[in-house]
Formats: structure tokens, sequence, C-alpha cells
């Protein structure tokens, strides 16, 4: 059976209340997911994740805080994720944390205090980042940047569910970064991230789902879950005009490299 690496999800999330178990104990791994990574967005899913973390044992996490938080975060709560991160080796990054720019999110210099914080902290633990990126591809560039600064030879983190230009792209595989692919790729109006895929090398690629979000096509709207890598690993594969098998052994092995997984 084929291995594949989910590199982000939110398996705590309520929409998974019904049937986590289900899902968890059973049908992602007889599906070949191999390892998955749970993604904390505030400080209630911060202990969620940890909490996930133990239970099974495929599944790692992230811990941080999603922008769209920002407003309510403070150095207690970093401290918190500190110490989680200390005292649980299966968290394997910092994140996601970043930029989000859509109207009625926290102001933008709220939510570039507590990405850089988050940022220093991912440093000073020596864990990769995951970061959020929404209409803020120069913010999000410009500290990056300022942060990290010009260093390929290190796996700084991903930018994970990639919306930006292939040129933006190569800009945050400069900085240490790989690109995170998920359902969007396999959407008709999902052109750039096609354009995307099809120029920068595999090795920069891993999948993600996001779920429960964003769900790829053939399930465009439905709840999304980790089963649902195949079809965007498939969609990679056509674009880039390389076996299933092939995609899915490259991102494997680049997700394992970034988290320091196996």
């Amino acid at each position: 059976m084929t291995e594949i690496f989910e590199t982000h999800a939110h398996f705590d999330d309520a929409r998974f209340d019904p049937d986590r178990e289900e899902l968890l104990g059973t049908k992602l791994p007889e599906a070949g997911i191999r390892y998955a990574v749970n993604i904390a967005a505030d400080m209630e899913s911060v202990k969620t994740t940890a909490e996930l973390t133990q239970k099974y044992d495929y599944i790692y996490g992230a811990l941080g805080v999603h922008p769209e938080s920002a407003d309510s975060l403070s150095e207690e709560d970093i401290l918190v994720i500190k110490e989680l991160a200390l005292s649980n080796k299966k968290i394997r990054a910092i994140g996601e944390a970043g930029f989000d720019l859509q109207e009625g999110y926290p102001p933008k210099e709220i939510q570039e205090k507590w990405f850089r914080r988050q940022i220093r902290l991912s440093k000073e633990l020596d864990l990769p980042l995951v970061v959020h990126s929404r209409e803020a591809a120069a913010d999000t560039y410009r500290v990056l940047s300022d942060e990290f600064g010009s260093c390929t030879d290190r796996r700084n983190g991903i930018v994970h569910c990639f919306s930006y230009a292939p040129e933006e792209a190569e800009k945050y595989i400069r900085l240490g970064f790989v690109i995170g692919v998920g359902g969007v790729v396999t959407f008709k109006n999902g052109k750039k991230l096609k354009s995307v895929v099809k120029e920068i090398p595999i090795e920069k690629i891993v999948l993600e789902t996001d779920c429960p979000y964003l769900a790829p096509v053939p399930f465009r709207g439905e709840r999304n879950s980790s089963l649902n890598l195949v079809y965007i690993a498939r969609e990679i594969a056509q674009i880039k005009e390389i076996s299933y098998e092939e995609t899915c052994q490259a991102t494997f092995e680049n997700a394992k490299l970034l988290y320091g997984i196996g």
C-alpha cells in the first residue's frame, strides 16, 4: 500500500465529533495514512492537539495560534505553548501562525506582533513553522524574510494552503519553506495553484487537506478528511506528469524531513 503523509489537519474540530475514533483509530491507518500532523489554531486546540498526539501513535502536532485569534494571545499563552512543546516529543512544529487580512479579522499590526512572536518561538525551540497566509503575500514575505533571511539549506517550515503565484512560491522556497498543496489544486478555478505545482520541484511540495475544510473534487463542499489526500496526490501527479506512487513517495519524504519524523 502506498504510504501518505498528511501535513495539516484539524481532527479536534467539532465536525469530527461523531466519528473521530472510527476515522483516526481505523479508517486512516487502513487507507495508508502513515503520519498525520494535527494543527492548532487557538489556545483550546493547543490543548486538544497535544491530547490527540498522546492517544494515537501516528498523529503528531503543531502548536500555535491562527491570526484570526491573534488579539486574544498573551505572553502567558506563549509560555503554555512552549512548555507543552518541550514536554511532548510529538510536537513537531509551531503554528499555524501568520496573516489573514480578510475583513473582520484582528488589525494587521496585532497579527504581525504575534506572528513574529511565534516565529521566534519556533526558532528558539528549533521547530519548523506552519504559516497561514491569506490576502497577505507581501506582508508574509516581509516578515519571514526579516526573521529568517535567505537560508535555503534550512527547513524553516510550510506555507500552508498556498494561494499565491509561482513567483511567490519561489521566494518562500528560497527562505527555506516548502509549499503545502491541498484540495484547491483539484478545483476548476484553482489554476494559480496548478501553475505553482507545475513550476516548482516536487521536492518542495507536501500534501495537506486542512480538514475539515477545503475538500477536493469530487467532494467539494463536504466535510474533508485525510482520506481525500488520494485525490490531491493524483492531481499533482497529473500536473507534473509523474506517477501517483512517485508523488506520494516524494511528498512523504519531504514531510518526514521537515517534521523530523521517522
